[in-house]
């Protein structure tokens, strides 16, 4: 086992930048030796002195960049160090003591600014730390963050191909494959800002196929009150959809769900039938394919039968469960009917591991984005263009400029192809499935809540007191108080980041998520370690 106790308090990151081996990079292209002092042109030099200020600033452009490249490796170096800290906690009011945020009226030097970069990684949470496992977004795919180099250099929009010809394209194939996998073998998607937005997207695309008008009628277009179903467990931003798009959350139907976090069909139904009663206008059903807390997965096929009675729009938020959809052993029965939703949210920077942000919205209908959101900006989407304009993507959109999130994941699938993001999926349930079963064998020391859909592992940690307790009201009360305790002492510690939360049936408990491709059994067996030792005097 590890002994973290004697990890130093991030010492492996840079206070300053570090020193290079001669000879490494300083050499002059065509061999010949010569030596200079860096650390003092970094004193001495300003954003001036580098391009595109200082036409001849290369040699110093190149040794600032390289610099940072240094810090950026150490830290990647040190996120996958099992014996370096995920995190070096202080509370606010002393990490603002411990850091200089303050915005200056003169620049600073660029060895200031190197200082600030190894500072800020310094106090960062390592997330791709293989004992990490606090978020649905865990672990540092290398290719990917490669990717996001790469896209921060080119520093492009994504609103036309005009100015981003090769990352559109990309888009356009990965989105098509995305949607072959999901069963379309037609339709349109887009890379949007999150989960969140995805399934905004989606709102938006349902009403209006249902009210054309109402892009240029607004609510008079509706002549009545649309209400939307969900389940009890759905993530919030289907609830903030009908708050934003003025619905009212009121209209936002939870439908209660069962013991392991699915929508019951037939509570659907009824409350589908109660709203129509009402004379209001049912348009929509939410079916969350990997809920974010159980990592349930709604009943599709039931589902769309019931909006297929109603002829409701069918959306499945994937944002989570999706990347299910690249096994051939996991992906039945979770995704079983997928290819019957009219829309799907479905997240890469999840369960697939690309880095942050990279989420899609994916449309069975062509053309639904292009009509419900075209606005025609003349400035940008002219039609008299040298090429083909059904490739500028920027009038499909709510947004004007728009992240290149595609070549992180074009670079990853390429790196990995699709078997192997089929052995990422079928691993990460095996490593779920071995930590059920070391809990399994520990049930003196820990309690598994229900038995997991997808890499969510819920469960409760039992401290000596609470051992040879019933498994009460009383116990299960003590069980939710201790997690925010044990939690602190993680943090504390910097060894360990598992979440909890309580949900509608249960106190809180922990939450552990396993999407790292760093993980492994040995991971596991020293985060329950780990927690015994941290808790087990709680």
């Amino acid at each position: 086992m590890h002994d973290f106790r004697k990890a130093t308090d991030c010492q492996r990151c840079h206070a300053a930048t570090s020193s290079r081996r001669s000879g490494e990079y300083d050499e002059e292209p065509t061999g010949s030796g010569r030596e200079r002092n860096d650390t003092d042109k970094m004193v001495s030099s300003h954003q001036t002195n580098i391009l595109p200020h200082n036409v001849e600033g290369y040699p110093a452009t190149r040794e600032f960049l390289m610099k940072v490249v240094d810090i950026l490796l150490d830290f990647v170096k040190s996120t996958n160090d099992r014996n370096a800290k995920i995190l070096d906690f202080h509370h606010p009011a002393d990490m603002m003591r411990l850091l200089d945020l303050e915005i200056p009226d003169t620049g600073l030097t660029l060895q200031q600014l190197l200082l600030d970069c190894s500072m800020t990684l310094k106090y960062q949470v390592k997330t791709g730390h293989p004992h990490f496992f606090n978020q649905l977004s865990c672990g540092l795919d290398l290719v990917s963050m490669a990717g996001e180099w790469l896209t921060a250099t080119a520093n492009t929009n994504m609103f036309t191909y005009e100015i981003a010809p090769v990352f559109i394209l990309m888009e356009h194939v990965v989105l098509q494959k995305m949607r072959e996998l999901i069963g379309w073998s037609g339709g349109d998607s887009i890379l949007a800002p999150g989960g969140s937005i995805s399934n905004l997207y989606a709102f938006l695309a349902a009403r209006h196929k249902m009210f054309p008008t109402y892009k240029e009628k607004g609510l008079s277009a509706i002549g009545g009150q649309l209400v939307m179903f969900t389940s009890d467990q759905c993530h919030y931003s289907v609830k903030s959809c009908a708050s934003v798009c003025g619905l009212g959350t009121d209209n936002c139907v939870m439908v209660p769900s069962d013991e392991r976090g699915r929508i019951i069909p037939s509570k659907l139904e009824e409350l589908i039938l109660e709203r129509k009663a009402r004379g209001h206008i049912p348009f929509f059903v939410n079916a969350t394919a990997g809920t974010t807390v159980i990592g349930a997965f709604d009943p599709i096929p039931e589902i769309a039968d019931i909006c297929q009675k109603y002829r409701l729009w069918l959306h499945v938020d994937a944002a989570w469960g999706g990347g299910l959809l690249l096994s051939r052993k996991y992906r039945h029965p979770r995704m079983t009917g997928v290819e019957r939703a009219d829309s799907v949210t479905w997240n890469p920077h999840k369960l697939m591991g690309a880095l942050l942000q990279c989420s899609s919205i994916h449309f069975k209908e062509d053309g639904l984005l292009i009509s419900c959101n075209q606005m025609s900006a003349e400035y940008l989407f002219m039609t008299d263009k040298l090429y083909d304009v059904r490739y500028d993507t920027g009038d499909k959109v709510i947004q004007c400029g728009r992240h290149n999130d595609i070549f992180k994941l074009w670079l990853q699938w390429r790196a990995k192809g699709t078997d192997g993001f089929e052995k990422h999926m079928d691993r990460l349930m095996e490593l779920t499935e071995y930590m059920v079963k070391r809990i399994k064998q520990m049930p003196d020391k820990y309690y598994l809540i229900l038995e997991p859909e997808l890499v969510n592992v819920c469960f409760w940690y039992l401290p000596t007191r609470v051992r040879n307790m019933p498994h009460t009201t009383e116990r299960i009360k003590i069980l939710g108080e201790i997690c925010p305790i044990l939690k602190g002492r993680m943090m504390q510690a910097g060894t360990l980041m598992v979440g909890y939360q309580p949900d509608d049936r249960r106190p809180n408990f922990f939450r552990n998520i396993i999407s790292s491709a760093a993980v492994t059994e040995a991971d596991v067996d020293f985060l329950l370690a780990e927690m015994d030792r941290l808790g087990h005097d709680l």
